[in-house]
């Protein structure tokens, strides 16, 4: 591996930026494509952006069997890098590509077979569930592709590749911003396909990324094995990928979840209310994503540390990645008071929208940081090879905190107070990771110190 691409060197402060900078540009542009999306459907009307924001959570949640299976690949593989095994490397990466296809072919079909009803179980009804039917069963056709892109990048970024990833994020998103208007409006001989088009923009973005990212893997890193395995050695390999894989994957889906059920139950509230709230949650998604870039990359630099015993690097990046969310989450703050109103009046002409989305954005981004050092230690945790404390991180905040305090705040106040109860959780489930983090990561460091 070359000495660049070694993240056991320099400074740990360095290589965090060095890593997170580039996928930041490329968190940017694919979340960009919600937004753009939300703005275009709702263009089209309310009944489209509400579609739209029903279909957000559940899509995302979904989406996180291709995060679990890219994180358990990330992890096994930069422990092994760390570590200088060149052979298992090879061996892994390959591996975890045949597994993401086979899983993700068998999620969509059954994804496919359960559309109405599970829209219908979060409070979707009427035009509204035809409108996430059709947008919904395009998307499950996409899927595979989507999870064999994402296992790839994080192959190239356990390699300490910042670069090639992230470009090929941006390369996705902006295909299919490109494609938007054109699909859903049409133009050029292309007929308006409304929800439709959303979708099929949405298939051409995501054919890009294996396109370019498989290729680098086999020609440029030769980290790929095409000697047929033994079956006992592949079901080794993907033993030890989904040991982590699927608990990050729960992890990764328990905050969509956690969303949807809080949809759900501003459903009562009407279609607006619903609208809004998607709206607010997008921009803050957007807001997010320097700490979801930190928590992208905390992994390859924790794994790699970690795997060559060098654990000291692996507690200094992580506390580094939590101050900047604290950081970070002021900044967020301070330009949703001022932005909150312009931001909310583009995605629809509908004053209570607005009103919703300008509400939540008041509220619940002064605390964003409590969400941030969440995901910055969950992210490490796996990396670690510890996936049931990351996942247990997730299920505090979201499962004691986010929709009970929320389910509370529905039955006894308006709105507003729903918004205040997720800034209380996102308080209280940031002090408590930060303490438990540090807590367990020094359990671990004494027992590593001591079997060594």
């Amino acid at each position: 591996m070359p000495d660049k691409r070694d993240l056991t060197q320099g400074s740990v402060r360095y290589q965090l930026i060095r890593l997170a900078g580039p996928l930041v540009f490329g968190i940017i542009a694919l979340i960009a494509v919600g937004i753009v999306d939300a703005y275009f459907l709702g263009q089209l009307g309310t009944e489209p952006l509400a579609a739209i924001s029903f279909a957000f959570p559940v899509s995302f949640a979904i989406t996180s069997l291709a995060i679990g299976l890219s994180a358990g690949t990330g992890s096994v593989l930069s422990r092994s890098i760390g570590r200088k095994d060149r052979r298992r490397t090879k061996r892994l990466a390959t591996d975890s590509l045949v597994l993401a296809l086979l899983l993700s072919i068998a999620v969509a079909a059954v994804g496919y077979l359960t559309i109405r009803p599970l829209f219908s179980l979060v409070g979707a009804e009427g035009r509204i569930l035809d409108l996430i039917e059709t947008y919904m069963t395009i998307w499950y056709l996409s899927f595979p592709v989507l999870v064999l892109a994402q296992v790839a990048n994080n192959i190239l970024r356990a390699n300490g590749d910042a670069l090639v990833p992230s470009g090929l994020m941006i390369g996705s998103a902006v295909v299919n911003m490109l494609l938007d208007p054109l699909f859903i409006f049409g133009g050029f001989g292309i007929p308006a396909m409304g929800m439709e088009g959303a979708a099929w923009a949405l298939v051409a973005g995501r054919i890009v990324m294996p396109l370019v990212a498989i290729p680098v893997l086999v020609f440029r890193d030769q980290i790929l094995d095409f000697v047929l395995p033994k079956l006992a050695d592949m079901l080794d390999s993907w033993r030890e990928i989904l040991r982590i894989g699927l608990p990050a994957a729960l992890g990764n889906a328990v905050n969509p979840i956690g969303i949807s059920i809080v949809t759900a139950m501003l459903a009562v509230y009407g279609a607006e209310t619903v609208a809004g709230f998607g709206v607010a949650t997008r921009l803050e998604s957007f807001a997010s994503i320097p700490m979801l870039a930190l928590s992208g990359s905390i992994g390859p630099l924790a794994g790699q540390n970690w795997g060559a015993g060098k654990f000291d690097r692996v507690r200094e990046a992580i506390r580094f990645a939590m101050m900047i969310c604290v950081g970070w989450g002021v900044i967020t703050a301070a330009v949703f008071a001022f932005a909150a109103d312009p931001l909310s009046a583009q995605f629809s002409d509908s004053a209570t929208v607005t009103e919703e989305a300008r509400l939540y954005l008041w509220i619940v981004p002064v605390t964003l940081a409590g969400y941030g050092v969440t995901i910055v230690a969950a992210g490490a945790f796996n990396a670690l090879g510890r996936p049931i404390l990351g996942l247990g991180l997730y299920l505090i905040r979201t499962a004691l905190l986010y929709v009970p305090l929320a389910g509370i705040a529905t039955l006894l106040f308006a709105t507003t107070g729903v918004y205040a109860a997720i800034a209380i959780t996102n308080v209280l489930a940031g002090l408590a990771v930060y303490f438990a983090t540090f807590r367990w990561l020094d359990r671990m460091i004494e027992r590593e110190r001591e079997a060594a």
